[in-house]
């Protein structure tokens, strides 16, 4: 098996990928072969995402070629790097349904010496493309290969980010920004994270008449910038939770509120905010605390009084079993491209069943990552709610992806399309953009 690696920078030299005993041998045999690894990190659109598209010798279904379709976010060019430099070695050539076989072999080499950071995320990206192959093979939804629907519509929630939230800010090198430190953007439509700190009121009246009923707002972010994460005034905290306290003001429980606090805080100022939130009766508080100890996060659920989330921030079934075990969090929130793809992401919802402790879909990142969350959302009976951004539905996402996505009266229906729901539009991988590359078998 001979494989070849190219982007727009370098033509590296062919080199032959060697098979790895029989968990290697064995994905091989059966379906259509994978010929074709594809990216693309579409800085000018998302800085921090890498696009994948995973090519088959499948020919076409109803005039359409089969080609997987995945992302993930963060490290993008790490990511990049180790699925053509490394992950490749295993894919190309082997048959494309393995998704199964594929997912295990992958992530036993990775903890070889760790599978948090890329690895992982590479793995995501992987697991959406094939099972989007999958799907697009048997003319199915995923939601219908994961054994059908538990419910007609999903529920949302929006969380507000503005249309800048995850862009290159404009005349800056810096192309990525840098996690959880999320631009609060400006006056105007769509603005929702400025808006949620100086208009919230109008902000949550706006959302209702959309059919929203649960939003959730940033507005401890600034607070941190100000004074860092281990103290926090009481005058500060009064202005950060300012908004929500108009909102409730404004329109009473007729919305559920969240809170995001991105990690930023220490247990000391973290029980201070909780006790402050007490009065606005949140559906629950998240990432109040970096999920860095799960002793730390058990002793904050038990002596804040609120609901706690956790977190989207923990990139295992390990350490997701560590937070149900010790009775961490009252709701268990997941990233499909972060965790390991739909694969691990259904594997994760249904532990955290047992405990009964419900799931969430986490989305400020890409509309792959927002669309295999529904379709875990649509098949698990312990998923509550998807995250959504309305700014990137309405904003960004059109300009990566070839289907809208709608939300009304505060739920999506289920994907109807085959595979994902969505595909990525092909004319962003052009072998022109400096962020392409491609690895051929």
């Amino acid at each position: 098996m001979r494989l070849s690696t190219s982007n727009k920078q370098s033509n590296h030299s062919d080199y032959i990928a060697r098979a790895s005993g029989p968990t290697q041998q064995h994905a091989f045999r059966n379906g259509p072969r994978i010929v074709a690894i594809e990216t693309l990190i579409p800085h000018d659109i998302m800085a921090g995402l890498v696009l994948l598209r995973i090519h088959t010798d499948a020919g076409t279904v109803d005039g359409t070629p089969v080609i997987g379709h995945g992302e993930s976010y963060y490290i993008p060019h790490a990511v990049a790097a180790t699925l053509h430099d490394w992950m490749a070695r295993r894919l190309l050539g082997a048959d494309a349904t393995a998704i199964e076989s594929h997912w295990r072999f992958l992530y036993e080499r990775a903890s070889a010496f760790g599978a948090r950071g890329c690895e992982l995320r590479a793995i995501s990206a992987i697991d959406l493309a094939l099972w989007d192959i999958l799907g697009q093979l048997t003319k199915q939804p995923i939601w219908k290969l994961l054994g059908g629907p538990v419910r007609d519509l999903i529920p949302v929630y929006n969380s507000c980010g503005g249309p800048s939230y995850g862009r290159r800010p404009k005349g800056s090198p810096d192309a990525q920004g840098w996690p959880g430190h999320g631009d609060i953007g400006k006056p105007g439509p769509l603005e929702d994270n400025y808006n949620s700190v100086y208009h919230a009121a109008d902000l949550a009246e706006e959302l209702l008449s959309e059919g929203y009923t649960a939003m959730k707002t940033w507005s401890l972010d600034q607070v941190y910038l100000k004074s860092g994460g281990h103290r926090i005034s009481w005058p500060d905290l009064e202005q950060a939770l300012k908004p929500l306290h108009d909102i409730r003001n404004r329109v009473g429980l007729k919305m559920e509120l969240m809170l995001d606090g991105h990690g930023f805080f220490s247990l000391p100022a973290a029980l201070r905010i909780a006790e402050s939130m007490r009065a606005i009766k949140p559906l629950w508080m998240e990432d109040i605390i970096r999920p860095d100890c799960v002793d730390t996060i058990a002793d904050f659920r038990n002596r804040a009084q609120v609901p706690i989330a956790v977190s989207e921030m923990l990139v295992s079934r390990e350490e997701y079993r560590q937070v149900l075990i010790q009775k961490a969090a009252d709701y268990v929130m997941i990233d499909p491209t972060w965790v390991g793809g739909i694969s691990e992401t259904r594997r994760a919802a249904e532990f955290a069943q047992v405990f009964n402790v419900p799931a969430l879909m986490h989305d400020c990142t890409g509309p792959l990552t927002l669309l295999s969350g529904l379709q875990i959302s649509a098949s698990c009976t312990n998923v509550t709610y998807q995250e959504t951004v309305r700014a990137h539905i309405k904003t960004l996402y059109p300009l990566l992806i070839d289907e809208p996505i709608k939300v009304e009266k505060g739920y999506i229906a289920l994907p109807a399309r085959a595979g994902l729901g969505a595909r990525l539009l092909p004319e962003l991988f052009s072998p022109d953009h400096p962020n392409y590359r491609i690895t051929r078998l």
